[in-house]
């Protein structure tokens, strides 16, 4: 009786994905193209600063970053890296950067990890660094998860000292406003970390040094010199002895790198950490439908539609899905499902979004919240539908209803970008700027106001209107000249390796690693109380 019911409450969804047709073999074939470029590019941020400085911090007796990453861990432990491609193609900056960060399990908790990539400029912190600090951070805070700082940093990259120093404040401000919500940070530091890198591990709550290696210090001996006349040596200024023993900023004194990451696990170990919540879960089912689907099944072209059923039933358990008004406002799928045992609320864009569509979202969310179940939100859509039937129909306070619900929605959203996401679409979806917990994309996606063909169309009529205001004649060879930059310049501007660069996401993922990706991050959200709301601002009708 048990298994019939749980039958008729989550159907399972039926596929019509042709692997055999034109479409599915061409959109496979780029995909497959796609993620070998950005493997191409994750290697290279691998590589930190080149072989020429890894094989020199290695001479010195040194475990390179990810190496350090990877003995923290537990055995097996997946690891959720954040922003792996940040910085990348950027003025001034390594793919990467020069921090290594993400989410793994540490003696069994799950644990913000971050380490300094030493082999780039010493670890310093550039601009795109700072910045993805600072997600990193906000990852740690929304989620309660435990820090554990792996550091060996030269501090503010100086000649970038004005685009670092002000902003730059705010994550010394995290780390103490986490430590008094009970959160701690644990700092293991492994070489020279001198002026901002000093704060770190004197802002911690347990701070281990490696013995002859570590160097904390707000000034080394030559600026000391410099604004004192002090002569002084490395060791007694800021070694790892003198602070264990002397000042009391290192709690723990490693005897080489393997005990500092040994002490750290012990640390994690002790405190104790249980989540505060956990929902009721269910027997794990694998999808009916294959993940490896995915690649044929989204669009190369965002132009041309796909059916996100399809997606949702090669994601979640046994390809389950019950769906919320299936015959209302059909360009936006809602549903509740399961993924890996989780409860999750679905929403996902079939197309624009028309008022229909807004309303029965913004319904949806209201009722996940009411029974503190997550969201997650597949992202495809060129944004609301416009013209003046649509405008006269209320698009506008409809689109705002939306926006309303996703905003003050107080459960763990995660979004997954599958294609376009233009325009208020971006807003109405959860976006970055709506602060879901992870935001991840494939490889396939667009973001932007709009599309480049529309934006420089646009411009074209703005121009010309301009002119006959005028009374002038329209320069047709120096539009056409415009107009073909313009879309171009958005075109670039609108890929998702340009996105993840700038870090308007958490990453790009491959599709088939999606239910595991969504997985982990609605296990990492769980460490923090997972309470919807009853209480929404004003929806205008």
């Amino acid at each position: 009786m048990g298994a019939f019911h749980h039958e008729q409450r989550y159907p399972v969804l039926t596929t019509k994905v042709d692997r055999k047709s034109e479409t599915f073999r061409g959109n496979r074939e780029a995909a497959l193209k796609a993620l070998e470029e950005i493997r191409g590019h994750v290697a290279k941020a691998h590589e930190g600063g080149g072989a020429k400085y890894n094989e020199r911090h290695v001479a010195r007796g040194k475990l390179l970053p990810r190496q350090r990453v990877e003995l923290l861990l537990d055995r097996d432990s997946p690891f959720l890296e954040v922003g792996a491609l940040a910085g990348t193609g950027m003025p001034g900056e390594t793919p990467g950067t020069s921090v290594v960060g993400g989410v793994g399990r540490v003696s069994g908790v799950e644990c913000l990890v971050v380490a300094s990539e030493a082999t780039v400029k010493g670890g310093a912190i550039t601009p795109m660094s700072m910045v993805k600090t600072g997600r990193l951070s906000e990852i740690a805070e929304q989620n309660r998860l435990v820090g554990v700082s792996l550091i060996e940093s030269a501090g503010a990259d100086l000649p970038n000292q004005d685009k670092i120093f002000v902003p730059g404040g705010a994550g010394f401000r995290s780390l103490t406003q986490r430590s008094e919500q009970q959160v701690p940070t644990v700092c293991l530091v492994f070489g020279s970390s001198t002026a901002g890198g000093a704060y770190l591990p004197g802002m911690s709550d347990y701070v281990v040094m490696v013995k002859e290696q570590a160097q904390v210090y707000l000034a080394g001996p030559p600026l000391v010199k410099m604004a004192t006349g002090e002569e002084t040596d490395h060791e007694e200024l800021g070694g790892a002895q003198m602070h264990s023993q002397v000042s009391g900023v290192s709690d723990y004194l490693a005897e080489d790198e393997l005990d500092a990451l040994r002490i750290g696990r012990e640390i994690v170990a002790h405190l104790d950490w249980r989540k505060p919540s956990r929902p009721t879960l269910r027997p794990i089912e694998e999808p009916l439908h294959d993940p490896e689907d995915l690649l044929g099944i989204a669009s190369a072209d965002i132009r041309i539609p796909f059916d996100q059923r399809e997606v949702i039933a090669r994601i979640v358990d046994g390809s389950r899905f019950s769906e919320f008004k299936p015959l209302y406002g059909q360009t936006m799928l809602c549903g509740w499902a399961h993924v890996h045992g989780y409860p999750v609320g679905i929403l996902a864009n079939n197309g624009t979004i028309f008022s229909e569509s807004a309303n029965k979202a913004a319904q949806f969310i209201q009722l996940c919240n009411q029974n503190d179940i997550p969201l997650v939100y597949l992202q495809n859509t060129t944004g609301f539908m416009v013209g003046k039937k649509y405008e006269q129909e209320g698009i506008i306070k409809n689109g705002a209803k939306l926006i309303n619900a996703v905003s003050n929605s107080t459960v763990p959203a995660i979004t997954i970008m599958t294609g376009s996401s233009y325009g208020a679409g971006n807003y109405a979806m959860s976006g970055r700027a709506y602060k879901p917990r992870f935001l991840f994309t494939w490889p396939n996606h667009k973001i932007a106001v709009m599309g480049g063909k529309q934006l420089a169309g646009v411009l074209d009529i703005i121009q010309r209107d301009a002119a006959a205001k005028k009374g002038e004649a329209v320069d047709e060879q120096k539009l056409g000249v415009m107009k073909a930059m313009t879309e171009k310049g958005i075109d670039a501007q609108s890929t998702a390796l340009f996105a993840t660069a700038r870090l308007w996401d958490d990453g790009i993922i491959d599709p088939r690693d999606t239910r595991t990706v969504i997985a982990l991050c609605l296990s990492a959200s769980y460490n923090a109380p997972v309470h919807g709301t009853t209480s929404w601002g004003v929806f205008r009708h």
